[in-house]
């Protein structure tokens, strides 16, 4: 009995050392939404949808984000409320008391499902609906922060899961055509269910949504669209401006890009092919840039690839690795841009390599200047997703927060109140 006492007591000692030891990962969740503070700020808490950080991710409305259980997080968690750690001290911040109307709909025989976030008070016959336009993500977009931010600055949101995430049916597309459809049914979806408490409809889309959304609008009549750090070119242009910019990051000159601008033809011709011509080309181009030792830092959208692949394997493979999500791959970004009648906002990232802006800006310019009602604002020193960044000697980069003010804008534009300034942003006229 007395040895058995003892291993009791032992137990309970660990047991006790190892639940004050415990990551702050155990402490109790936050409902994921909006908690707002007294002067009406607020942050957004949501579930992790990146394995490699699991938990919580937070953000704020000025931007900054990261894992509720990182070590030095301003945001903890309480019951209905996320107490956050300023300068003053700890900050009760109660939960916002959305209206969440979960629903489904019909797109191009597929069954999608959606979410209507609409915010407190009584029902406003004068707010906006925003749809958002999901990008090239395979991840649900319902549960995202997203449409929680919108939502906290007094925007009825309506998201849905892309075809073939989440709860939507179908398979995952890469289809503007199709997703366009889809987006269109969904602004019907959501201005059925919010019937009588909107006035304005209209979408906001991010990366790839910003081919998809003006498609959307010019088949369902939306009074507004706002597009970030999307593209007014084709994914065939994306992928040979992404490797000038990598060039050009190396210190290197007119006759590199020359080549890597040779790179992207011969892989578009063999991908237009459907992988059945062009390898001669490739070749050619491939033996010139053997002796090349920066080559093996270009990547481009796909083309980058096609250096480094051996010919029987992009032969064998290359279609299915490649060619499987029906992209199109010579799209014309700018015409339903010109047929478009709604206000258009545009927010482009300065040093996005991803989505290199040159060209975007440019047609965009041109559209303002031919009297389209266009607002384009450029954030300096932000990479693809409106991130700043610190840079590492190998140019590498790591993202550190969203831009303070992108969220403003979006918010104040969507409601017809722009009112600036909105931290770095520069408006081009």
């Amino acid at each position: 009995m007395a040895m058995k006492s003892h291993r009791s007591r032992t137990l309970a000692v660990i047991a006790a050392l190892a639940l004050a030891l415990a990551p702050a990962a155990a402490h109790a969740a936050c409902e994921p939404g909006a908690y707002r503070a007294p002067d009406g700020d607020f942050v957004v808490v949501t579930n992790s949808r990146n394995p490699s950080q699991p938990g919580q991710r937070y953000v704020f409305r000025d931007g900054r984000r990261g894992g509720v259980d990182d070590a030095g997080s301003p945001v903890a968690c309480a019951e209905n409320a996320a107490v956050v750690h300023a300068a003053g001290g700890e900050i009760s911040w109660p939960r916002v008391a959305f209206t969440v109307t979960p629903t489904t709909f019909e797109s191009v025989e597929t069954t999608m499902a959606g979410q209507l976030i609409e915010p407190p008070g009584p029902p406003d016959p004068h707010r906006p609906l925003v749809v958002l336009v999901h990008g090239s993500e395979q991840t649900a977009a319902i549960g995202s922060q997203l449409p929680f931010v919108l939502a906290a600055q007094g925007l009825s949101v309506f998201v849905y899961d892309k075809r073939g995430t989440g709860g939507s049916g179908g398979y995952y597309t890469q289809n503007f055509e199709l997703l366009a459809d889809d987006a269109a049914a969904a602004l019907t979806a959501g201005r059925k269910l919010a019937a009588g408490r909107f006035d304005r409809a209209g979408f906001f889309g991010g990366s790839q949504g910003g081919w998809i959304a003006p498609l959307a609008a010019n088949r369902s009549s939306a009074d507004f669209v706002g597009i970030a750090y999307g593209l007014v070119a084709s994914p065939i242009e994306e992928d040979r401006a992404q490797m000038e910019l990598e060039v050009r990051a190396l210190g290197l000159g007119d006759n590199e890009v020359a080549l890597t601008d040779r790179l992207s033809k011969a892989s578009t011709g063999i991908i237009l092919s459907g992988f059945k011509e062009g390898y001669d080309e490739l070749a050619t181009v491939k033996r010139e840039m053997a002796d090349k030792r920066w080559a093996a830092k270009i990547e481009g959208e796909w083309s980058g690839a096609f250096l480094r692949m051996p010919e029987r394997e992009l032969r064998r493979i290359g279609r299915a690795r490649f060619d499987n999500v029906e992209l199109i791959w010579n799209y014309d970004a700018m015409h339903p841009l010109r047929d478009l009648k709604a206000p258009l906002l545009w927010v482009l990232a300065g040093e996005d390599r991803e989505a290199p802006i040159g060209e975007t800006k440019s047609a965009l310019t041109r559209l303002i200047k031919e009297g389209k009602d266009v607002d384009l604002y450029v954030f300096p020193n932000t990479d693809h997703g409106m991130l700043e960044f610190t840079t590492a000697p190998d140019g590498s980069r790591t993202a550190t927060r969203v831009t303070e003010g992108y969220y403003r804008l979006v918010g104040d534009w969507i409601k017809g109140k722009v009112s600036g300034p909105y931290g770095q942003a520069q408006q081009v006229k």
